[in-house]
């Protein structure tokens, strides 16, 4: 069962610079909230939440503004920093101390997940007892991204490319993973690549060659935005808008999240209210106390 989750929510951000010269991505509005509330949310919707938020070195205190340790939301939350970008599975070394060798859900703080069952997915994914699960999604242009081959007969993962020139499959590796134990073993015998860093796919490929690696999908209609890239990033605001617009719901309100799973009380949400200001979204949770 897996109580722990990561969010990454480092980098320097260069692919939507100047916009993060001076604040960090996922503290840039996707739409009405800040972006590190939709992965936030994800893992909430997963039912976990012990959560550990990676950020760049000097950037506590502004995260700490909009998500403090002491909140209202009935989660444990806890910052480490990253001194420099090392690649994904560093997140792993970063917070061994927090992972405690106990399974761990790790996503990446700048993607955007959507769907009709995708709550029902994750809390699956989160009884993963051993190897790793990771979603995938379909693309258009796969060589963009990190692509995997399945086997004929299950969800077995039998090959991970990074940006391929050519290949037949156009399943791309989301910013969503669940690992056993094992992963920080394993993230700590991986070498730098070319590019000085540690890589996700050498770390998926360890699960791979041992034949623990799976697949899990978002479904036909699901959604998935890689919102650290400008033309997703606006992609995925007009996204939102358009179905909190047409439907007068929110995605990714993570009072009304906790409410559901009764990890609150009516009263944190007036607590949460006081702490936004005047605002729609405060007007959000308002109508949440008279349902």
């Amino acid at each position: 069962m897996i109580k722990k989750g990561i969010i990454l929510a480092g980098g320097l951000g260069t692919r939507m610079s100047p916009l993060t010269k001076a604040v960090n991505k996922q503290l840039l509005p996707l739409y009405d909230k800040p972006l590190i509330f939709y992965p936030l949310s994800i893992l909430m919707l997963a039912g976990i939440k012990d959560i550990l938020i990676i950020v760049n070195k000097g950037q506590l205190t502004q995260f700490k503004k909009i998500l403090p340790e002491q909140n209202n939301l009935g989660i444990k939350i806890k910052y480490k920093e990253q001194l420099n970008p090392g690649g994904l599975p560093e997140a792993f070394l970063i917070g061994e101390k927090f992972i405690e060798n106990q399974n761990v859900a790790l996503i990446l703080g700048d993607n955007f997940f959507y769907g009709q069952n995708l709550t029902k997915k994750l809390k699956e994914c989160t009884k993963l007892k051993n190897g790793a699960k990771v979603f995938l999604h379909p693309v258009k242009n796969p060589s963009l991204y990190g692509v995997a081959t399945l086997s004929n007969r299950n969800k077995k993962i039998t090959k991970i490319l990074e940006k391929p020139k050519k290949t037949k499959s156009n399943l791309a590796v989301t910013g969503l993973y669940f690992f056993d134990k094992n992963v920080v073993k394993f993230s700590k015998s991986l070498k730098p690549s070319k590019r000085n860093e540690l890589e996700i796919t050498d770390l998926l490929n360890k699960y791979r060659k041992n034949k623990k690696l799976n697949a899990e999908f978002l479904g036909r209609g699901g959604t998935w935005l890689d919102a650290g890239n400008i033309t997703d990033y606006y992609n995925a605001s007009n996204f939102i808008s358009t179905i909190e617009n047409r439907q007068g719901l929110k995605i990714a309100c993570l009072e009304e999240i906790s409410l559901n799973y009764k990890w609150i009380k009516k009263r944190d949400i007036q607590n949460a209210i006081k702490f936004y200001g005047k605002s729609e979204y405060s007007s959000y949770l308002l109508s949440l106390l008279k349902n």
